[in-house]
């Protein structure tokens, strides 16, 4: 599957630019949000941007390489979080914070291995029950690979069609910081030692174990080193519909609120395949598991938040969605020194 994007047009930077150093405030001093009001103003090509109808995307699926040992979580925890993320009452980690942000919650399945309930509105997008174990082989075949970059991006179309221009994306997948440490490793060169952490919770003994496995299965890698075929080899069906929906998002122009260590890997991944993808994403936190500082590091990016969190399932993003906001009124909602009649003293 082939996207166009396209980077933003920077004609416009310095009329945004013009507007947000006429505010009435001194220039700069309101920070990453005046960098945030510029991004956006630039992703949207407009001196008045505005956020349409936010949307959290969590995309879930089984991995391989979870009969190896490398998660403290059983297999079947997947499958229940599915069904926890989509119960009539939502009382799941990120369902109280998309209603507390005024987000509406989408559940895909990618590749769960378990029969899901008909009755929740789970997007069934199901590839297979799981990727293959990618110690002893690819994780997926390029056909299932092209399956799911299709799928996540006919999600965001949907989205799109329903008015959303930011949208954030989470993951539900025992095993997948495994394939994210072998993603980060790969296209970044940091010691995969340094990608490595605990993910759910892993003890020491447990981490070294996860490292060994980590580093036989790149010692097994026999494909031809492009990052399409590390994407395959290593990735999870839910992993690759997320890099497929990202990048959709920006061939929409859309804001893309990046998640923790997993969705900030599919960003990498994203951004191996085309590095136009970054100009719109916004990096929401800095999370607590092993490796993703030093991964925000190697992008070049700067998040919002860091509050110690390690969930996934797009809680970080949504927690800094209002930020964004903030950003966004700022921009919209103050008075320039020339219209409030004060003195520009700079």
């Amino acid at each position: 599957m082939e996207f166009t994007i396209i980077r933003s047009d920077q004609k416009i930077r310095t009329a945004l630019q013009a507007k947000i150093d006429d505010l009435t405030k001194p220039k700069g001093s309101l920070g990453m949000l005046e960098d945030l009001a510029l991004q956006v103003g630039l992703i949207q090509q407009t001196l008045s941007p505005q956020l349409r109808h936010p949307q959290n995307i969590v995309f879930a699926a089984d991995h391989g390489i979870v009969a190896e040992g490398v998660s403290v979580a059983p297999k079947e925890v997947t499958w229940q979080q599915v069904c926890h993320f989509t119960h009539p009452q939502g009382t799941g980690g990120v369902n109280f914070l998309c209603r507390q942000h005024g987000f509406t919650l989408k559940v895909v399945d990618a590749g769960v291995d378990h029969d899901l309930p008909k009755d929740r509105g789970i997007i069934d997008l199901k590839v297979r029950r799981g990727t293959s174990n990618f110690l002893r082989g690819p994780a997926m075949s390029e056909a299932e690979m092209e399956q799911c970059l299709a799928g996540g991006a006919q999600v965001v179309r949907q989205c799109a069609e329903e008015g959303s221009n930011v949208l954030s994306f989470g993951e539900m997948g025992i095993g997948n910081t495994s394939a994210s440490s072998l993603w980060m490793h790969c296209f970044t060169g940091i010691p995969l030692a340094e990608c490595v952490g605990a993910g759910s919770g892993l003890d020491i003994k447990g981490i070294l174990h996860k490292y060994d496995v980590l580093s036989r299965a790149k010692e097994n890698y026999r494909g031809d080193g492009s990052p399409r075929d590390i994407i395959r080899w290593f990735g999870g069906f839910e992993m690759v519909m997320a890099v497929g929906a990202m990048l959709q998002a920006a061939e929409l122009k859309m804001v893309i609120l990046v998640d923790g260590f997993i969705m900030t890997s599919c960003m990498l991944a994203a951004s191996q395949l085309y590095p136009e993808v970054l100009d719109y994403a916004v990096f929401g936190h800095c999370g607590d598991e092993s490796g993703h500082r030093k991964l925000l590091d190697a992008m070049g990016a700067k998040p919002l938040l860091h509050l110690g969190l390690r969930l996934g399932e797009g809680t970080g993003a949504i927690c800094a969605y209002p930020i964004l906001d903030s950003a966004v009124r700022m921009i919209n909602e103050m008075d320039s020194f020339s219209a409030a009649d004060i003195t520009k003293y700079f």
